[in-house]
C-alpha cells in the first residue's frame, strides 16, 4: 500500500521568534511531523521565515552602518540564508527525534527558488514590512535607492517589499525525486526565494512570497493527497475574536468562496490560508485540506479535529 502524500505547512508558531526559540520550538514541532511520519505519511514541509528572515535583514543592514565596506545584502539573499537556518533546525530536530523511534530515514532540506512575474501587480504596491523602524533621514535614504518605506506614527518608518503570487518552482524536479524515495523533504521554506528569469539567468527579486501561497502550490505540483496547514488555532472559525465565534469542522470550495465574499477571515491571517486550499483544491479535486493547531496535527490528520476543506 502506499503511503498518503502529505505536505505540511508549518506557521511561525511552530519555530519561535529568536534563535534560543526557534530552538526549542522546533522539537516540540519534530515531534508532530515524527507523528505524522510514524502514521504513515510521507512528508513534504514547508515553513514560515517572518520572524527570522526580518532578523537577518536588521543584522545585514547593521553590519553595513557600522562597517562601511560591508554591502547590504539584498531581500533574496536574506531569504536564502533564512531558508538554510530554519531547514537546519527543523531537519536536525525530526532526524534526532526519528532516530529515537527506531525509523531511519533522511531528512532534506532543498534550497528552493520561486518564480514570479517581473510585472505582478503586488510590486507596484508593496505591503510586507521587513527590518527595523527607521528614522525619517534613513527613510529617505532607503526611498533612494529605489526602495518603499512606510510610516508608522510614532515609531518611524520600516521598509515594505512586495509580495507576488508564485508561479514556478525552479527545483521541483530535485522536490519529486526525493519525495519519490519516500525521504522527508523541506523545502519552499518563507515562501521559497522569489526570482525572475532573465533569458536563461535567475535573477533575485527584491520581494518575499506568502508561505500560504506556496503551500498550496507545492501542494498542487506534487499532486498531495493532503495539505496539511498547521497554524495557532484549532479550527477555522466564522465570527473570529467575537462573541459570536463558531468553528467550522467542514466545508466545501464553494462554501469557502462565500465565507470570503461576506470577509469572514483575516487578510494577513486566516485568508491566505483559505485560498491556498482553493488553489490546491482546484489542481487536485480529490485531495483534501486540513488546517489546524501543530498540538492537533496527528488528529487533525486523522480526521478527530480541524477544518477540513474539499472540493465539494
Amino acid at each position: 500500500m502506499s503511503k498518503q502524500k502529505m505536505v505540511v505547512s508549518l506557521g511561525h508558531e511552530a519555530l519561535g521568534s529568536t534563535t534560543n526559540a526557534q530552538l526549542d520550538a522546533v522539537k516540540v514541532t519534530a515531534k508532530a511531523l515524527a507523528d505524522l511520519v510514524e502514521d504513515g505519511n510521507q512528508l513534504t514541509i514547508t515553513h514560515s521565515n517572518g520572524h527570522q528572515v526580518s532578523m537577518i535583514h536588521k543584522a545585514m543592514t547593521e553590519l553595513r552602518r557600522v562597517y562601511i565596506d560591508y554591502t547590504p545584502a539584498p531581500m533574496c539573499v536574506c531569504s536564502a540564508m533564512s531558508q538554510g537556518y530554519v531547514g537546519y533546525d527543523i531537519q536536525n530536530s525530526l532526524r534526532a527525534e526519528l532516530i529515537d523511534r527506531g525509523i531511519s530515514k533522511t531528512v532534506s532540506t532543498i534550497l528552493t527558488q520561486v518564480s514570479v512575474d517581473p510585472y505582478d501587480e503586488a510590486f507596484y504596491e508593496p505591503t510586507k514590512e521587513i527590518g527595523r523602524y527607521m528614522s525619517a533621514e534613513d527613510a529617505e535614504i532607503e526611498v533612494k535607492k529605489g526602495n518603499y518605506v512606510k510610516e508608522y506614527p510614532g515609531k518611524g518608518f520600516r521598509r515594505v517589499v512586495a509580495a507576488p503570487k508564485p508561479i514556478d518552482i525552479v527545483e521541483i524536479d530535485a522536490i519529486k525525486a526525493l519525495c519519490a524515495a519516500d525521504q522527508v523533504v523541506i523545502a519552499c521554506g518563507g515562501g521559497g526565494i522569489p526570482v525572475i528569469e532573465q533569458k536563461h539567468a535567475l535573477k533575485g527579486a527584491s520581494a518575499v512570497i506568502e508561505k500560504d501561497a506556496i503551500a498550496g502550490k507545492l501542494a498542487s505540483d506534487l499532486l498531495a493527497d493532503v495539505l496539511l496547514i498547521l497554524t495557532g488555532v484549532e479550527y477555522v472559525c466564522t465570527g473570529f475574536g467575537t462573541e459570536s465565534q463558531k468553528p467550522i469542522t467542514q466545508m466545501t470550495v464553494a462554501e469557502a468562496k462565500k465565507y470570503i465574499e461576506a470577509g469572514e477571515f483575516g487578510e494577513g491571517t486566516m485568508l491566505p490560508k483559505i485560498e491556498a486550499a482553493i488553489e490546491f483544491l482546484a489542481a487536485n479535486p480529490s485531495g483534501k485540506v486540513i488546517i489546524t493547531s501543530i498540538e492537533k496535527a496527528l488528529d487533525g490528520a486523522k480526521g478527530k479535529t480541524g477544518t477540513v476543506i474539499q472540493a465539494e
